[in-house]
């Protein structure tokens, strides 16, 4: 019998080998390019020393155009579990040094373990990808492996959340693993997802782009919406993925983990009298607002780069996390468009199927008009929203600040779509359209008839703010619940919150429905 020492060095030995990846030489080329190794990319994800490594020596199986030759232990992907912050998740990191990262049928096995280890134990999923594509010399093998995985992340989904970091190149079927998942990471100069290259792209419609510009981080961060946030370098993204994770529920049937906070569960925020301008029209930063309302002033807002008409993230409300859906005054007037109303209905449908609250922040003037916008679909588009809160079984809190105009009065968790508490400033305006549109529109022949039609006109206009614009007659018809100072926000909201927490409803027992796609 061997003497157990003499393994002991095999074993050591084949470890060493496992850790080297694609070897010195192109661990150099990748430190070059900017980037870091799968490992390292792990060692600052994970809480240092808690990373336990699954299938560190499965080689590939085919013998095909030489590649018989060529077995790296670990073929290509490092897979396991880890702690972030204490709190379990499973974890896979692309080696772009063997063989350019890409996905062979045993690479693609590795990752279904950890997925499948993933859900059956509750824990988050976090894929780090770097990867060329499918392996080309295993053909039909390799093409059967992404499918293997994107079945997973369909079932996984509303069950776990799945995070993916997109940290090299990330083409072809390759992206369908992310698109599916829940939050999607990219660093700047590093981060490139496309379905089809540039040299396809010039091929069949003759246009000449960059990686850069057909799929860099900035184009998916601010045009395509694709990433959930951007950064300028990979330790930073990494870190934000960290901080993310201890926002989230670590599956569909736990909640966010609460923290103890040092802000007053009781605190008045007298700059909140000051926040709404006196002129109606006037724009100002629903940042403020939030950031005067939320535990430390503290927002984690998801897609800050796209749609900024409409805000979205997560912060704390006396140590509980909660999801913010705000529209934003300082772009477009926070009106709703066809993108803005996929964000949110994304965003929302997240939070409920993870038990995260909603709070909606409403000062909304309706739906964009224009023909770009109807043959764009925006009924389609802003039905998802409508369709998204409808079907939210979470608490949902609403406060309207200034405006509430037309089907986005209703469309913005209103009582009448299941809001549980409906609050209101005294700015509010909750009318089927503003003032000076109605007006032009009920006193038309008089307005036209009048001696002075602009002094008619803001005679009618004022009747019509004193008659309609206001809350009143909305709380008086119960379809608010009260209209309160500014400054009690945020004592208002934990109070509800902590009063809804105990919430029980369902929706009619289904398949599934049918949400407008």
């Amino acid at each position: 019998m061997p003497d157990p020492r003499s393994l002991l060095d095999v074993l050591r030995h084949k470890q060493h080998e496992a850790e080297q990846g694609g070897g010195p030489t192109r661990i150099t080329q990748q430190h070059k390019k900017g980037k870091l190794t799968a490992r390292e990319r792990l060692d600052l994800l994970l809480d240092e020393g808690s990373f336990v490594e699954l299938d560190r020596f499965v080689t590939h199986r085919s013998v095909d155009f030489g590649l018989d030759q060529q077995r790296i232990l670990g073929d290509g992907v490092v897979t396991g579990y880890g702690l972030i912050d204490g709190r379990q998740v499973y974890v896979f990191s692309q080696d772009f040094t063997v063989f350019g990262g890409s996905l062979s049928e045993t690479h693609a096995q590795k990752i279904c373990k950890v997925m499948d280890l993933a859900v059956q134990n509750g824990a988050p999923i976090i894929g780090l990808n770097d990867s060329g594509g499918a392996r080309i010399q295993e053909g039909v093998a390799s093409l059967g492996g992404y499918a293997d995985i994107f079945l997973r992340n369909t079932l996984a989904s509303g069950v776990i959340p799945q995070i993916s970091v997109i940290l090299g190149p990330c083409a072809g079927g390759a992206v369908y693993s992310p698109a599916i998942t829940d939050f999607v990471f990219m660093v700047r100069g590093v981060s490139y997802m496309f379905v089809t290259g540039p040299n396809v792209v010039k091929t069949v419609t003759h246009e000449d782009v960059t990686f850069e510009a057909l799929g860099g981080a900035d184009v998916h961060g601010a045009t395509s919406g694709i990433a959930s946030t951007v950064y300028e370098t990979e330790p930073e993204c990494l870190a934000a993925v960290r901080a993310l994770v201890g926002l989230l529920p670590a599956n569909n049937l736990s909640d966010a983990p609460a923290r103890v906070t040092d802000d007053p569960v009781d605190r008045r925020e007298e700059s909140l009298l000051d926040v709404i301008p006196q002129t109606a029209t006037q724009p100002y930063d629903m940042h403020d607002v939030i950031g005067a309302i939320v535990d430390d002033g503290h927002f984690t807002e998801i897609q800050r780069d796209f749609a900024g008409n409409i805000l979205v993230g997560f912060a704390r409300l006396g140590g509980s996390v909660v999801g913010i859906i705000a529209n934003q005054p300082a772009v477009l007037a926070g009106v709703l468009d066809i993108n803005a109303s996929v964000k949110a209905a994304r965003f929302i449908r997240f939070c409920d199927a993870f038990n995260t609250p909603l709070v909606t922040l409403v000062d909304v003037p309706g739906f964009l008009p224009g023909v770009a916008q109807e043959h764009g679909g925006i009924i389609r588009h802003g039905a998802k929203l409508l369709y998204a809160y409808c079907e939210a079984t979470v608490p949902k809190v609403t406060v309207i600040t200034r405006k509430a105009y037309g089907g986005a009065y209703d469309v913005m968790s209103s009582k009448h779509i299941r809001g549980d508490i409906n609050l209101a400033w005294p700015t509010a305006e909750i009318a089927v359209m503003g003032p000076k549109g109605a007006v032009e529109i009920l006193f038309k022949d008089a307005l036209r008839e009048a001696a002075d039609p602009a002094l008619e006109a803001e005679r009618r206009i004022a009747d019509y703010t004193e008659t309609f614009a206001h809350p009143y007659a909305a709380a008086a018809r119960g379809y608010l619940d009260d209209v309160i100072d500014p400054r009690d926000t945020r004592p208002q909201l934990i109070s509800a919150l902590r009063m809804l927490s105990g919430k029980r409803s369902r929706n009619p027992a289904k398949k599934h429905g049918n949400i407008p796609l």
